[in-house]
């Protein structure tokens, strides 16, 4: 197997996880804060506000691993 291949198929793996884990922990992350929600309605400005931040870093993560994907795929 070729380096560029198998730099290639690596990245590919890598992304696929990136972007799977991110949507596991965004499902997680919007769960919660529903069910805080649901638990104490008058407090929902300040979980909501939480939780977008919070889904921001998660999907920060999917964007850096984009980004070296992007990097390594043109080496």
């Amino acid at each position: 197997m070729d380096v560029k291949i198998a730099m290639n198929l690596g990245v590919a793996i890598a992304l696929g996880a990136a972007a799977f884990a991110s949507a596991i922990g965004l499902c997680i992350a919007v769960a919660a804060a529903m069910g805080a929600i649901g638990r104490q309605p008058e407090a929902s400005n300040k979980i909501m506000i939480t939780m977008i931040i919070g889904c921001a870093f998660i999907e920060a993560i999917t964007i850096y691993v984009l980004v070296f994907a992007f990097m390594y795929a043109g080496k």
